[in-house]
C-alpha cells in the first residue's frame, strides 16, 4: 500500500452535482482507506473549512453555478494550494490545457480507470504533503531567526551578503573575536551545520 493510503489524516474532497459519480469516487477511496468528503456544488466546497492535513480536489469541470475551472481560479486567488484533478464527460483540448496551466495534477475523462483515478490522487498527497513539510521548515526558520539578537540578525545578514569576519568587524565597529562569537552563536541558534546551510536559511528570510 502505497505512503499516500495509509496517511489517516489525509483527506480527499469531492465536488460533483452527480451523486453516482460522488459516491463511486468516494466507495474507490475507502477501499483503499482513505478519507473523502463530498459536495453537490461548488459553494457548498468553497465554504467548507479545509483542514489542516494533507489533501486534494477531485473537481468536476461542469457545475451548476460554478464551473470547475472558476473554483480553481477562486481558490488561487484566496491563496490555497489545495492540488486539483480534474474529471469531465465533456472535456476539450483548450480546457484541459487551461487547467492544467493553472497547475492541476490531472484532467480525467469520465467514466476514469480506477488506478488512473488512484494514481493522481496519490500523486496530489504526496505533492501536499512535501508543501506542508516546506513550509512547516520555513516557519521553524522563521521562529529560530526570531530568537535572535538585534545584533546577531546583522551578523547573519552581512555573512549571508558574503562578506567575512574582518570585513563585518569593520561594519559594525567591533573586534574580530566579537564578531566570530556573534557568528558562532547565530549558527547555533539557526542549527545551521554549514555557511551553505545557512545561506539556504537566509534565502527563506529574504535576507540576500
Amino acid at each position: 500500500m502505497t505512503e499516500a493510503a495509509r496517511d489517516t489524516e489525509a483527506l480527499v474532497f469531492v465536488v460533483d452535482d452527480d451523486e453516482s459519480v460522488r459516491n463511486s469516487v468516494a466507495g474507490l477511496l475507502g477501499v483503499v482507506g482513505l478519507k473523502t468528503k463530498c459536495f453537490s456544488s461548488a459553494r457548498d466546497f468553497l465554504d467548507e473549512q479545509l483542514p489542516d492535513a494533507p489533501s486534494c480536489l477531485v473537481l468536476d469541470v461542469r457545475l451548476p453555478g460554478a464551473s470547475g475551472l472558476n473554483v480553481q481560479e477562486d481558490l488561487a486567488r484566496a491563496g490555497i494550494p489545495i492540488p486539483i484533478i480534474f474529471m469531465t464527460a465533456h472535456g476539450d483540448i483548450p480546457m484541459s490545457v487551461r487547467a492544467m496551466k493553472a497547475g492541476a495534477i490531472e484532467f480525467l475523462p469520465k467514466p476514469f480507470r480506477d488506478q488512473d483515478m488512484l494514481d493522481a490522487i496519490y500523486l496530489a498527497l504526496s505533492k501536499d504533503r512535501a508543501r506542508r513539510q516546506k513550509e512547516l521548515g520555513h516557519h521553524n526558520v522563521r521562529a529560530r531567526y526570531a530568537e535572535l539578537t538585534p545584533r546577531e540578525r546583522e551578523v547573519m545578514s552581512l555573512v549571508a551578503a558574503g562578506l567575512v569576519n574582518k570585513q563585518i568587524a569593520d561594519r559594525l565597529s567591533l573586534a574580530d573575536i566579537t564578531v566570530k562569537i556573534h557568528r558562532g552563536n547565530v549558527m547555533r541558534k539557526m542549527g545551521a551545520n554549514s555557511l551553505a546551510d545557512l545561506l539556504k536559511m537566509a534565502l527563506i528570510l529574504s535576507l540576500t
